[in-house]
């Protein structure tokens, strides 16, 4: 349009004349691509991006201006012309972890997931509202361990601000989800074991020992418990026989 010159291949716009220069348009991971470009400089895969006509007008949660309908690939997503952020519904951000999950599978891709300890948050931090019902969305670090923050509405989908889509398709191939998975079921696998500890702590402290709550005393419990090991030794010698 003006002919300076342009920061990365990646920039949306011209820092000169405000020129629209580049778009997500990657059906595969969801990367910027410069306008005419066919192929993904990001993974080599070919442009598939169709706008079409919006069935009502959502306002951009950063810029309050409409955002466009497009469909990227197989994808119905909704886009900001201005700061080139992505609004994915509910079933829509579904749909694109299990197809980067498959892809990941298929393809083998290395696995790179970023250490937790390394997330940047920003400076002035700024609550936006969801663009179907305006109520203020919560800010999550996706799966808790991509090092991504996005605006969640629990109810209607997931604001990504620029390049943030395309991040989270790549922390998802190089097996992100699967090590969310395994962190969360360590965590439940410790509150699980400390709650039995402190649940076997009470009953000894109140001296009714594991089975207090059906009125046994300690005394009881241990002549019980020794009379349970006495017919375990019997049943064993009598199966040995």
């Amino acid at each position: 349009m003006c002919g300076a010159p342009v920061a990365s291949l990646d920039s949306p716009q011209c820092d000169h004349c405000g020129a629209r220069l580049a778009t997500v348009a990657c059906p595969s991971c969801f990367g910027m691509m410069f306008q005419g470009a066919k192929f993904c400089s990001h993974c080599g895969a070919a442009a598939a991006r169709t706008e079409v006509a919006a069935d009502s007008h959502q306002p951009c949660p950063r810029c309050r201006v409409d955002m466009n309908a497009v469909v990227i690939g197989n994808t119905n997503l909704c886009e900001c012309p201005k700061c080139e952020g992505i609004w994915a519904d509910t079933a829509a951000l579904q749909q694109i972890c299990v197809d980067s999950e498959k892809q990941s599978a298929v393809l083998g891709l290395p696995t790179t997931v970023h250490d937790p300890q390394a997330l940047n948050l920003e400076d002035n931090i700024r609550y936006v509202p969801c663009p179907v019902c305006q109520k203020l969305m919560n800010r999550v670090n996706f799966a808790h361990c991509s090092n991504v923050i996005v605006d969640v509405c629990a109810a209607h989908g997931t604001w990504f601000d620029c390049d943030e889509l395309r991040r989270i398709v790549e922390f998802i191939r190089a097996g992100g989800l699967d090590k969310a998975r395994g962190q969360e079921l360590a965590e439940l696998e410790e509150r699980r074991r400390a709650l039995r500890a402190a649940q076997t702590a009470g009953a000894w402290d109140a001296g009714t020992g594991p089975v207090g709550a059906f009125g046994h005393s300690r005394e009881r419990y241990d002549a019980w418990d020794a009379g349970i090991s006495l017919a375990a030794s019997v049943l064993r010698d009598w199966l040995v026989k």
